[in-house]
């Protein structure tokens, strides 16, 4: 039987473009672990959009 996969791939979308209405929105895939961050992470990254670092958050 194989085991379950703890980390899985996740989609963090920038806030600030989701509001203002900009064209676009930055997006970036990165990895989390499901056992241990069983909540939505959220992480400051660039958006080349706003053209600043800003919060991204998991979507579903």
């Amino acid at each position: 039987m194989a085991k379950a996969a703890t980390r899985v791939q996740v989609i963090l979308e920038c806030t600030e473009c989701r509001k203002s209405g900009v064209p676009g929105v930055s997006r970036y895939v990165t990895t989390k672990n499901k056992r241990t961050t069983t909540g939505r992470i959220e992480l400051r990254k660039y958006c080349r959009f706003e053209r600043k670092h800003t919060i991204h958050r998991e979507t579903k």
